[in-house]
C-alpha cells in the first residue's frame, strides 16, 4: 500500500513536472502568496526606493495593469505591467526565448517570482524563468492555475 501510493505519487509529479526542451509548465492548486508574504515583498520594493542598487529576489501576487509590445531585441522578453498593491507598478520583462509566453489579460490576477532590480521608473522583475545552466533556482510565473518557468 506504501509503494502504491510512493509511485502514484512519483507519476503525479512527473505529470506535473515534465519538460520539453527544458521549459516548463506545472499545473498546482494553489497560486497565491500568504498575506503575511505579500506585505513582506511589498515592504521590501517600496524600500529598494531608498536604495538605487537594489536587486533582490522576491514573489508576490499581482494585477496585470497593461500588456505591452514584446522586446524582440537580443533575448526576446514579453513585456507587462503588474501591480501588487495599489500605489506600485513593476515592469515584468519575462525572457520567451527560455520559457514559454505567459496568457494573461488586463485584470487577471497573477503570481510571479523572480528578480527585482530597482530603476527609476520603479522596478523591473526579470529572470521569472528557469536557469538554462542550472547554476540558480531561477523563477516562475503562476497564471491561470499553470507555472510557467
Amino acid at each position: 500500500m506504501i509503494i502504491a501510493a510512493a509511485l502514484a505519487s512519483g507519476i503525479n509529479y512527473y505529470n506535473n513536472h515534465k519538460t520539453a526542451s527544458n521549459v516548463t509548465i506545472s499545473h498546482i492548486d494553489s497560486n497565491q502568496f500568504t498575506a503575511v508574504q505579500q506585505k513582506q515583498a511589498i515592504s521590501k520594493i517600496r524600500e529598494a526606493q531608498n536604495n538605487t542598487n537594489a536587486q533582490f529576489w522576491v514573489g508576490f501576487n499581482g494585477k496585470i495593469v497593461q500588456k505591452l509590445n514584446d522586446d524582440n531585441k537580443g533575448s526576446r522578453h514579453q513585456k507587462f505591467l503588474v501591480s501588487p498593491e495599489s500605489g506600485i507598478t513593476i515592469l515584468v520583462a519575462h525572457n520567451i526565448d527560455l520559457a514559454p509566453r505567459v496568457p494573461i489579460d488586463k485584470g487577471d490576477t497573477i503570481s510571479l517570482y523572480g528578480r527585482f532590480e530597482w530603476n527609476h521608473k520603479g522596478g523591473v522583475m526579470h529572470w521569472t524563468h528557469h536557469d538554462p545552466k542550472g547554476k540558480i533556482k531561477g523563477g516562475w510565473i503562476n497564471a491561470k492555475g499553470k507555472i510557467y518557468q
